[in-house]
């Protein structure tokens, strides 16, 4: 969500607010509220999920809250300094296999 932008439903301003408020409420009770959307799906925009130990989480999303990004954002680009890293390590055999 960007910052300037409150939630038409909840009210809330961020996505744990937002979620806080979906945790206590349901959709049902606001139906005269909701109004049907057409969506299309980009497959290229896929994600992978991928489990985290709870304690390791725990400890990645302290240090995210720290850095004031999101868990996701800080856990992407650990990964993608890591990846790169290794491969302007790797040699040039090892690169074409990936």
């Amino acid at each position: 969500m960007q910052d300037d932008t409150v939630s038409s439903i909840s009210g809330a301003r961020t996505l744990e607010e937002m979620a806080d408020f979906w945790d206590t409420h349901s959709l049902a009770d606001f139906d005269d509220q909701t109004y049907e959307v057409e969506m299309t799906f980009e497959p290229s925009a896929r994600r992978s999920v991928v489990t985290i130990e709870p304690e390791l989480m725990l400890d990645i999303t302290q240090m995210a809250r720290a850095r004031n990004v999101s868990t996701q954002t800080l856990i992407n680009v650990w990964l993608r300094q890591q990846v790169d890293r290794l491969m302007a390590q790797a040699t040039p055999l090892e690169k074409s296999t990936t």
